[in-house]
């Protein structure tokens, strides 16, 4: 429910973006509304009218004039896409009044209609870096200390056909040398460890990397671990030696997520515990942009995973966790990280805030796609037409109009059904084969 509530809230004021600025240049509005399907409620508000439809999965408003009449020199012979376009246009046109006068959309400046269709996606970004900066500042991010969470039972390769411990596996370094969960690592063979927690934010040392490095290439060789362990209330400092064997892990060589190998490297057997870690505001744009980066990636591979997506939905392949992930999957990994008693009221509040980031940042990045009927592509069609208008008055020749953004209708009516169908097989998969988080 609080997702859905804050999904609401974020299509509403991405709507309101468009709505403000509309009105702000005289533009005629005469709907705003959140959702699709059956009205839920709506009310009128001077010539705006104002409502709640019941699917929440988008929302739109309605400007008088979106498409202009056609170019007097449109071709008149009769074709069946030809007549396609002039119902649209008919049907857009069909809104104007004779008191609409220069209200309308097509007949405001390119500059105008460019900050009007621009400032939807834009209201997502204010949300997304909002929420970040909210994440970062008071709750912070996830960081590996030195302390150590848990020791594994026994040592398994990372090539072992099952990861349960078998009876004659040996114990782990760590286990043998008298380690123990709630230890924390202060120095190894005498020398200090940083007590920089990693956050995988800077390029500075942390101290469970030196941990990390020190074990790797200490393969056979003993180490002394100094720990510092809470008794009876005190703590203590322990001169711990460990003696880390071999062991095989899997390598991500170009860090794509994925591995591509195994190296063997030294093995102790230890889990570091995290610990949230808040953040300087200035760290914020470095991490909105690094957030970014990785989302434009996943967008761009939506077409070479939708053959997965589609596997997982209808064959029962097991979902790919990196793969895409509709309203419906994002709502439900909220509704169960809330439900998960492993996570604290502040690891769940974070969440909650990190998902609706990311959904408004991948909202700001999609909709300004350069292509109909997203507001990129209206924004593109502004340009063009300015760009158009510009030649033309080089060239001593009058200036061509409005573009004819119906001439595109064919294009957006294959975007909406394209996506229409991701959207129907992404809910499919969530409902059907969904990505869990708990085990």
């Amino acid at each position: 429910m609080a997702f859905a509530l804050g999904l609401m809230f974020s299509i509403g004021f991405h709507e309101f973006g468009h709505f403000f600025w509309a009105r702000k240049f005289g533009m005629r509005v005469p709907q705003f509304f959140v959702g699709f399907g059956p009205t839920v409620f709506s009310r009128r508000f001077g010539e705006t009218e104002f409502g709640i439809k019941g699917i929440p999965l988008g929302g739109y408003i309605r400007i008088v004039g979106m498409i202009p009449p056609a170019e007097e020199n449109e071709s008149k012979r009769a074709t069946r896409m030809r007549s396609f376009i002039a119902e649209v246009r008919g049907q857009a046109l069909n809104d104007v009044l004779p008191t609409d006068g220069d209200r309308v959309f097509y007949k405001k400046p390119w500059w105008q209609r460019i900050i009007v269709m621009f400032a939807g996606p834009f209201h997502n970004l204010v949300l997304a870096v909002l929420f970040f900066t909210i994440v970062l500042t008071a709750f912070g991010i996830p960081a590996t200390t030195t302390t150590i969470s848990a020791i594994p039972e026994c040592v398994l390769p990372a090539t072992a056909a099952v990861r349960e411990c078998p009876d004659d596996a040996p114990p782990s370094p760590a286990a043998a040398a008298g380690i123990e969960a709630g230890d924390t690592i202060v120095a190894i063979d005498g020398r200090p460890v940083s007590t920089t927690p990693d956050t995988g934010q800077d390029d500075e040392v942390s101290g469970w990397e030196q941990v990390q490095e020190a074990i790797r290439e200490s393969i056979g060789s003993p180490i002394v671990l100094t720990v510092e362990r809470e008794e009876d209330g005190a703590v203590r400092e322990l001169d711990l030696t460990v003696t880390p064997i071999a062991n095989e892990v899997y390598v991500d060589s170009d860090g794509d997520g994925e591995a591509d190998g195994t190296e063997t490297v030294g093995y102790m057997g230890v889990a570091a515990a995290s610990a949230y870690v808040r953040q300087p505001v200035t760290a914020v744009p470095g991490f909105i942009g690094e957030y970014t980066a990785r989302a434009v990636d996943r967008l761009v591979e939506i077409p070479e995973r939708v053959p997965a997506l589609f596997r997982a939905a209808f064959l029962g392949e097991e979902r790919d966790p990196l793969g895409p992930i509709g309203v419906v999957g994002v709502g439900r990994i909220s509704g169960e990280v809330f439900s998960l008693e492993r996570f604290t009221g502040t690891e769940k509040i974070s969440l909650f805030f990190q998902l609706l980031a990311g959904m408004n940042l991948v909202l700001f990045l999609f909709n300004l796609v350069p292509i109909y009927p997203l507001d990129g592509g209206h924004v593109a069609g502004a340009l063009y037409e300015k760009a158009r208008a510009t030649v033309a008055r080089l060239r001593g020749r009058p200036d061509p109009g409005p573009f004819d953004i119906a001439r595109l209708m064919p294009v957006a009516y294959v975007v909406a059904g394209l996506f229409l169908v991701l959207s129907a097989l992404l809910f499919i998969a969530d409902i059907v084969n969904p990505i869990l988080i708990a085990g």
